[in-house]
Order: C-alpha cells, then structure tokens, then sequence
C-alpha cells in the first residue's frame, strides 16, 4: 500500500481516508513496535468533532497492543510530548490535523524521549499494519486505559517555569482557534500575569480553524486594534504553533519570531554553538541579517520533525519555521505555540519598546507561495521537463533570488515558492512555474 506517514504522522478526511478501523490498526501496530514488551502511552486530542470516535479506535488498538493508556483529553499537541516524558511512558500520540480543515484528522505519535517519530519507526509500523500476530495477549495482559489527572496543571507549571519575568501590564490578544488552546492559553497567560482578551476560545469542533487562528489573522489584528493591545498571539488547532500581530495589526511571521528569540538569546551568550535551525521556506533576508550578526543558519527540510533532528546533529538549541513552529531545546522537544508566544511576550514585557520594533530586524525579499492542487503530490519528483523549467528560471534568478518546489506532506498540493529582489519578478516567476505545475501534475 501507500506510504501513511507524511511529514507530520498519518493524515485524511476523518472517516473516510481515516476511518476508525484504520486508526484501530495503527494504534495496535503502533503499541507493537514502540512497545512490544507493554508499556504506557500518553494520548491527547483536539477539539475536532471526529476526535473521540478516532480516539477510541486508536485507544482500542493500543490496547489490543497490550498498552495502558493514560488519557489527557484535549490538550495541546507539545503537552502530549511533554506528558510522555514527565509519565515515563513509552511513548505517546494526538489524534489531531493541526491547521488542517475541520473535515481533516490526523493521528501523530512520540517516542519515550517526547520526539517525533524518526521514518524508519514509521515504516515499522506500517509493516506490523500488514502483518497482525496470532499471539495477541489476553487476560490480565490486555491494556487498560484511564484518565491522566492533573496533566494540564503539570504542563502550564513547565509553560511558566520557561520565561524569568512576569508579564505584568502586558495586553495580550490570544486566538485559540476553537482548538486544543482554548482552555490552556488563556489560563498560563493569565498565571503568567498578562492581561488577557481571549477570542475563538471555546471547544467547538466544528469551527476549528475556521477563518480563525494562525492560518487566518486577519481576526485577531483587528481585536488587537479595537482592545489597544500589545500584540496578538494566534494559535492553530493543535497549538503546536503560533504567529503573532504587533501592536499595529501587522502580521509577525515565525521568521520573525525566529529571529527576535534568536538574537535575545545570542546577546545573553545561550545560543549554544551560535547555530539556529530554520528550514528552506526561509526567507533569504532573515538568513542574511542573522548571519551579519555571527549567527550560522542551518536549513532543514520543511516539518519540525526535521527542525529537531537537526538541531540534535548540530548542536543547536533553538530552531523553527516560517509557519510559526519553533522549538526551545532547552525546554521543549518539539514545535510548541503557547511556549513561544511566552518568549515573545517576555520580549516585549521586559523591553522598553514595541514588538513592531523589536521584530524589525530584517528587511524580507519578497516571497511568493503558490499552492497547487494536484493529482498525486508524488509524482513531483519525477516530472523531469518541470524541473527543466525550474533550473532555467533560478539561472534567471541568479544570486538574487531561489526557487524551491516541494510536494506537501499532509494535502494534496505542490508548494510553489519563489524569492527575488522584487516583487513583480517573484509573483511573475511563481505564477509561471505554478502553470508549470499544473500542466504536468494536476
């Protein structure tokens, strides 16, 4: 069959691509491979509307697996993380599709160390999908599953424990994307001593990222507007990631982001090695402005999965992504939205001056994404003829611009992105490679 694991675990129409029999045997297989000897895994979802009907198929499998499962309900994906690694559990999962459609689910697992699945696990667990033992347990061995108490006074204690100063006086708009944050942003930002206006902050999963959250700011500007807030934090719906608004309205991208939390850390003299992880999306202004400043800027493939892995092989403990992703390898093991939007509203908190300010750092070549829907995202790296046309147009480029083409992990789309000196020359070229596109692949 068909590869099921993208970049950021198994992911489809909820009941359709993704069906309860199909989440029943990954849970199995899953407590198989990770645990094989029984074990305990953490589970957590989102607020999605097929979330606990999947929950249950997958809880079942792990059980059949001979796991005990401990359930931490609704709770943000890097509380999950956080979670498995505090329980000593063998490992953990969340049943969510992050920014994904409200149609969409996913199911996402941990190791014992709270770190994205390396693909060699995953293709183990599609083998053992295909390959179900006779010699399943039984009795007494059966896995159990019930709730995990006090999880989420646990993983917003960590939360608070990660910034030095208080956030008093601070005003502070959050967006919870009617997701996995709508009960734990408000609160740590409120302990944390900010004064918080919540929006989209109650558990319906049928509005989940619905023009709301990190894929829709255009919400939480205004708010930030009309209350004469600081700045702005948007959420998606696993709360793995965070864009923010300054006090403007404007939008604060995770380059940004990236950037301000790198260089606070470089001018304290913590960024181990000077090294930061940012991804190829990233833009060619950010790179160039940190690495003015003495700090080396390794890109990785698109995914924090992957963020992380380099950020172990190279020593680095901050690393992220555009997208709003970033991961603090001091205190996380993965991309985590409330734990950021902490840092930069320490930043401003204890800082005389905006976040408009504070974030200008860099000036961005002008960026082009165009998402393509095709037929098969696999196909991509096969299309010789489109790939001619992409090496002619970064000839054209030259050394002020790039071109990078890439199949999505989780839909089916080809990201067509394109940088140049300006901005007319980025949407033309994009646009015409986007055409490129669809003429061999849709």
């Amino acid at each position: 069959m068909a590869r099921l694991f993208g970049t950021d675990g198994v992911r489809g129409v909820a009941n359709k691509d993704l069906t309860p029999d199909l989440a029943l045997a990954l849970g199995r297989a899953a407590g198989l491979v990770i645990a094989p000897s029984g074990g305990d895994f953490v589970v957590g979802r989102d607020t999605r509307i097929s979330g606990p009907m999947l929950e249950s198929a997958l809880v079942a499998g792990l059980c059949s697996a001979g796991s005990n499962v401990r359930l931490a309900g609704v709770v943000p994906s890097p509380a999950v993380a956080f979670l498995t690694i505090v329980e000593r559990a063998s490992g953990g999962a969340v049943i969510s599709a992050s920014h994904n459609p409200v149609d969409d689910n996913g199911i996402k697992f941990f190791s014992e160390e709270g770190l994205k699945l390396p693909g060699v696990v995953e293709d183990k667990i599609e083998e053992a999908m295909e390959d179900i033992p006779t010699d399943l347990p039984s009795g007494a061995t059966v896995g159990s599953a019930e709730p995990l108490k006090d999880g989420v006074d646990r993983y917003i204690s960590h939360l608070l424990g990660t910034i030095d100063s208080p956030l008093q006086g601070l005003r502070v708009v959050l967006d919870c994307a009617h997701g996995a944050a709508w009960h734990v942003a408000p609160r740590v930002f409120r302990e944390a001593g900010a004064d918080v206006i919540a929006m989209n902050a109650d558990p319906d999963g049928s509005k989940i990222n619905v023009d709301c959250g990190s894929g829709s700011l255009d919400g939480v500007a205004r708010r930030v507007l009309a209350e004469g807030a600081d700045l702005g934090l948007a959420f998606d719906g696993d709360a793995d990631r965070v864009l923010a608004v300054d006090e403007t309205g404007a939008t604060i991208d995770g380059d940004r982001i990236l950037a301000l939390c790198a260089l606070r850390l470089h001018d304290a003299g913590e960024l181990k090695n000077n090294i930061l992880v940012a991804t190829v999306m990233a833009n060619l202004g950010f790179r160039r402005a940190l690495e003015a400043k003495g700090i080396e800027v390794f890109a990785a493939p698109v995914g924090d999965k992957f963020v992380a892995e380099a950020m172990a092989e190279r020593g680095s403990i901050l690393g992220g992504e555009q997208s709003g992703h970033v991961i603090f390898g001091a205190h996380s093991t993965t991309g985590d939205g409330l734990l950021t939007g902490l840092q930069v509203a320490e930043a401003v908190a204890t800082s005389s001056s905006t976040l408009s300010r504070l974030t200008d750092l860099f000036l961005p070549y002008p960026q082009v994404l165009i998402n393509v829907q095709v037929a098969d995202r696999t196909a991509l790296e096969g299309a010789e003829a489109l790939w001619d046309e992409v090496r002619e147009a970064e000839s054209t480029l030259g050394e002020e611009g790039r071109v990078l083409l890439r199949a999505s992990g989780t839909e089916p789309l080809v990201r067509v992105m394109v940088e140049a000196a300006d901005q007319t020359t980025a949407r033309r070229t994009a646009e015409h490679l986007a055409e490129v596109v669809r003429k061999h692949l849709s």
